[in-house]
């Protein structure tokens, strides 16, 4: 209505002046012209807001895109996503899991993930015979016989197997230890096997009891330790004196920090958490390190992994949604966390198991 009104007074004007100037000069003036597509100014806004709101969407869009190239899997929105995740297993990848469940909530998913620590083992016995979790964390591969137990599921379960990381797994006696720097691989065994006293392993340490503390047999760090320094064969370790077996590794801590004479293992994090009341020991002259643990060299590197099945993602979007926030950035986690990233090609080799298990 506005605009209309203008528009009549500059008509009005220009016909006053045709009938006071006769034959003058009747070419409207530059002014009117000014006046009249200065009018327009609210029709314009819109168009600018509707501007910027397509920029808007064009820069999203790109900016999906752009990380659906970087990573290989599409954009996950953790405000969009709704239900509930239930994960268990691995005491060592338990840690990493929930500093990734916490990113995820933090980045705006509201309702509940989950995550019992329980070991390996514990962790494929609700996954593959309860069929109660939607995700096993695991310190090492799963078994033959896990996998056949997740076939005889109704509906069967097919495990798919994605790295996460890599662990140092980490020898560590009391922070009040003055002997005990680098042990060989033998050394190692007999100190977990057969000597009774640290005089045992080398005549000028200790004639005092070795005390032992090691993760219960349900552990994936159990597992592995025992594959890697006893060729699988867990009956010499379970066989030691002053030996004390837990699932907790917060529980293995507190005892090998209790004695100059205690030893014990499990995951790097769980060392570089309690670095100022334990100390690590070398294996083979070896650190644990970016560069030992890729390469192979400290013998005790492990890859880590957390398993999921086609079926439960397809039918669960928040457990695809979560299992792909996951690889897309535990990268930048890892580390924080205490362990070691795993390599490109291993992530880049779990990101195309999920799209092969989402179809996509």
């Amino acid at each position: 209505m506005r605009s209309k009104f203008f528009v009549l007074i500059l008509v009005l004007a220009a016909l006053a002046l045709a009938a006071c100037g006769g034959s003058g000069d009747l070419t409207p003036e530059p002014e009117v012209i000014t006046e009249t597509v200065t009018v327009e100014v609210s029709p314009a806004a819109e168009t600018e807001t509707e501007t910027e709101a397509g920029a808007e969407t064009v820069v999203a869009t790109v900016a999906a895109a752009e990380e659906m190239a970087a990573t290989g899997l599409p954009p996950v929105d953790p405000l969009r996503i709704t239900g509930d995740i239930v994960t268990a297993g691995s005491s060592t990848v338990f840690p990493l899991s929930e500093r990734m469940a916490e990113r995820f909530q933090n980045e705006g998913y509201a309702d509940q993930i989950t995550i019992d620590s329980i070991g390996s083992g514990a962790g494929f016995e609700r996954f593959c015979e309860a069929g109660e979790t939607d995700i096993s964390n695991a310190s090492r591969p799963i078994k033959e016989a896990e996998i056949e137990n997740c076939a005889a599921l109704d509906p069967a379960r097919t495990p798919i197997e994605f790295r996460v990381g890599t662990d140092a797994l980490a020898v560590t006696v009391s922070a009040e230890n003055d002997f005990v720097d680098d042990i060989t691989m033998d050394e190692l065994a007999a100190i977990f096997s057969t000597a009774a006293t640290w005089a045992d392993i080398r005549a000028d340490w200790p004639a005092r009891p070795i005390q032992r503390f090691i993760p219960g047999t349900d552990s994936g760090t159990f597992d592995f330790f025992v594959e890697e320094v006893f060729d699988k064969n867990a009956e010499p370790i379970l066989s030691a004196s002053n030996l004390q077996l837990s699932e907790d590794d917060n529980v293995l801590v507190q005892g090998i920090s209790g004695s100059p004479y205690a030893i014990g293992f499990f995951g790097y994090a769980y060392f570089q958490e309690n670095q100022d009341i334990l100390h690590i020991s070398g294996i083979e002259g070896v650190m644990p390190s970016d560069t030992s643990v890729e390469d192979g060299s400290y013998a005790l590197a492990r890859p880590l992994f957390i398993y999921s099945d086609a079926g439960i993602m397809q039918a669960k979007p928040q457990v695809a949604d979560f299992i792909n926030f996951y690889l897309t950035y535990v990268n930048e986690e890892v580390v924080n966390v205490g362990y070691f990233p795993a390599s490109e090609a291993a992530i880049a080799d779990a990101q195309a198991k999920w799209l092969e298990a989402m179809a996509q």
